[in-house]
């Protein structure tokens, strides 16, 4: 699942978008609400982290602009104010929770798994591309009867690919959304990954293909939907 993280306090943004990595979410950091509410008009997100007290326009602003103009992803206002009447008027404006700082990451990925589960519901959380369906709550890929578990960044990449089929996607998109894009990783370790997940779709004997497209990047292909 992709969330937009808007906080202006790098430290924490980098430690939580650390946090929701490693639990196999792929984060987007904005630093500003100018930038926040660009990036939520324009993204397709699952869910949105949103300070209130961000440069350029406040959380609540851009919250209320969003809610404006028909974009319902669901948002959690991070923020250092805890006063019930702060709380009143976040959730007022179009909030669908709020979380008070200093928080503990464990409450914070318990309310976005929440969160997340309300917009999409249980079948949802299920893709499923020709005859593998890939569980976004437990990892596992499956097909025909057989089950294989994905951990960290095998499972986000499939995710991405399964989210789009036979749509390009190219190593700069997998490298910016999976491992950011400070990140001093080389992007040869994309097809590391992609060589992990062939196997283990070849494994449990699925009948879609990663094929990749020279120099251009890589989609899932239905190899059902090709014969035809």
């Amino acid at each position: 699942m992709r969330l937009l993280l808007a906080e202006d306090e790098r430290e924490l943004s980098n430690a939580v978008a650390a946090i929701l990595k490693h639990n196999n979410y792929s984060v987007d950091a904005v630093y500003d609400g100018r930038a926040a509410l660009d990036w939520a008009m324009t993204g397709n997100y699952d869910g949105i982290l949103l300070d209130l007290m961000m440069p350029e326009m406040n959380g609540l602003d851009v919250l209320r602009k969003l809610r404006f103009n028909g974009i319902e992803t669901p948002i959690i206002i991070l923020t250092a104010k805890s006063e019930v009447e702060d709380r009143i008027v976040g959730l007022d404006s179009g909030a669908d929770d709020y979380l008070s700082k200093p928080f503990a990451m464990g409450e914070l990925l318990a309310r976005v798994r929440a969160i997340t589960r309300r917009k999409s519901g249980y079948t949802h959380n299920v893709l499923a591309v020709g005859n593998v369906s890939l569980n976004r709550e437990t990892y596992e890929l499956t097909c025909d009867g057989q089950t294989v578990r994905l951990v960290g960044k095998e499972f986000q990449m499939l995710e991405m690919l399964m989210s789009t089929p036979n749509k390009l996607i190219s190593v700069d998109q997998f490298m910016e959304r999976i491992w950011g894009y400070d990140s001093e990783t080389e992007s040869s370790v994309v097809w590391v990954y992609i060589s992990n997940i062939r196997k283990k779709l070849a494994q449990i004997g699925a009948d879609v293909e990663l094929k990749a497209a020279r120099n251009a990047g890589y989609y899932l292909e239905d190899k059902r939907g090709a014969d035809k």
